[in-house]
């Protein structure tokens, strides 16, 4: 089945680098499971990144932390999170997040876009992808 961005996750890619956002088109096509941009899952301004690295550390403690870095690639544009769309609601699974990923590593090395995805990492970044330098 194809999917496709709904208009407010695509609004929510404004400013992400142009490379991201036909990545994100592309893979939709025949993507294992619908997916959207979360708020705050395109391109953020310092404050904005700023006042996500203070969630969970210095405001809302009783809230996760949402963000590793004040100096995300977020601020620059070129990074992008995502939720899987399953059932009518947005999900966090591993198991969708994990089959979608896949399919976005792919798609980007089938359009030989550099991309890395937080889920790799050694402290898991599930929805997160960025370029690589």
């Amino acid at each position: 089945m194809a999917y496709k961005l709904s208009r407010t996750s695509r609004e929510r890619l404004e400013g992400v680098h142009p490379s991201l956002i036909a990545l994100i088109d592309y893979s939709l096509i025949d993507s294992p499971f619908d997916f959207g941009i979360p708020r705050d899952g395109g391109k953020r301004t310092k404050e904005r990144q700023a006042e996500l690295y203070a969630q969970g550390r210095t405001v809302d403690l009783h809230k996760a932390k949402v963000t590793w870095t004040l100096n995300s690639k977020h601020i620059d544009g070129v990074a992008f999170d995502i939720y899987a769309y399953v059932d009518g609601k947005a999900s966090w699974n591993r198991k969708h997040l994990t089959a979608i990923a896949n399919h976005i590593l792919k798609c980007a090395e089938e359009l030989d876009i550099k991309i890395e995805w937080g889920g790799k990492w050694k402290s898991k970044d599930m929805p997160h992808f960025q370029i690589i330098d």
